[in-house]
């Protein structure tokens, strides 16, 4: 077993205070910057030393969409048992593309149920041009067209394979939230500072920067056929469930051999690559547009060739000097 992969006991949990964030990314019109993004980020090396850390990487903040991995970890632990493609679109935020609505479907049809079970809301796609066609034809918000349907049809499933009571499934004292937070706190060394609901409904556990970034170190760096292990493999062979066609979470790990990666609202990115090199990031004020930026440096950080990356760095948006350390050429002007 890796000595990464051994953590210690869990510890306190993080301190629930303002994070003093950094600039991480820069927008630029011309020759000046005409907006910067603030926020916090930390890179681990392989043996799990941090290898750099800007703003506050251990306040307490809530990883939201990024803690999906470890959420679906927790349903491995307890007795989720389904194909790859199934487990990965348990980790998602999906674009409420038709592969994704019929996977969600499927997943449920394991245990017999269908989407009277679940308990998130009604939405219509995340994806725009997916959402701007079911506008079109006047088609009404659905539960399996919300991001999250795959999380919350694994959560039935796995109550339906323990015997659990699934009507009630969203109580943080149900067995399975009471079953996922003990994952998270396992996974990331550190007890949960809070619990919230999460824009879908789950429970939604503060926790730090940090720890975050051990989480998905542990995955990447956990022996096989752990259920670590077969939620980073479902991930990575199956992007197309984890995001979407038209996402870069999906296209980036299609185009980086063996990363892991997952977004979150509020401006929130964790990834790892295959060697146990992870990251995770919060961008203060939430804005999407900053997250691809920051990862792109921060993956050249890791050891990812700057041109793999070069596609998918967008025009007019660079990160800030804390997030480059031995590629200034990331600060070239578009």
């Amino acid at each position: 077993m890796s000595q990464s992969y051994l953590m210690p006991p869990v510890a306190d949990a993080a301190p629930m205070r303002v994070p003093a964030h950094e600039p991480l990314v820069e927008v630029w019109r011309g020759e000046m910057v005409e907006g910067v993004h603030h926020g916090s980020a930390v890179l681990l090396d392989p043996d799990g030393r941090v290898r750099l850390a800007v703003g506050d990487i251990e306040a307490a903040f809530y990883p939201r969409s990024a803690a999906k991995p470890m959420q679906a970890v927790a349903m491995v632990r307890a007795g989720l048992d389904v194909s790859d493609d199934l487990l990965a679109l348990a980790a998602s935020s999906h674009s409420g593309e038709p592969l994704h609505l019929a996977a969600a479907t499927r997943l449920l049809a394991t245990a017999g149920l269908d989407a009277d079970a679940l308990r998130n809301p009604s939405e219509l796609p995340y994806d725009p041009v997916e959402r701007e066609a079911w506008l079109r034809f006047d088609r009404l918000p659905s539960q399996l067209a919300h991001n999250c349907s795959g999380k919350h049809a694994a959560m039935v499933v796995t109550c339906a394979a323990v015997g659990w009571a699934h009507d009630r499934y969203l109580d943080p004292m149900h067995p399975l939230q009471v079953a996922v937070r003990a994952t998270i706190e396992d996974l990331t060394g550190q007890r949960a500072a809070t619990v919230t609901a999460d824009g879908c409904g789950t429970p939604l556990f503060g926790i730090s920067l940090h720890g975050l970034a051990r989480a998905v170190q542990r995955l990447v760096l956990a022996p096989d056929d752990s259920p670590e292990q077969r939620v980073a493999a479902a991930m990575r062979r199956h992007p197309e469930m984890v995001a979407g066609s038209r996402r870069d979470v999906t296209t980036l790990m299609r185009a980086v051999p063996g990363l892991l990666a997952k977004d979150g609202f509020e401006g929130v990115q964790v990834a790892a690559l295959p060697d146990g090199s992870s990251l995770a990031f919060k961008v203060a004020d939430g804005a999407d547009r900053a997250r691809l930026p920051a990862l792109l440096a921060l993956l050249v950080d890791s050891g990812v060739a700057p041109d793999v990356l070069a596609p998918f760095a967008p025009t007019g948006l660079r990160p800030s000097g804390a997030l480059i350390q031995t590629h200034p050429d990331l600060r070239e002007k578009p």
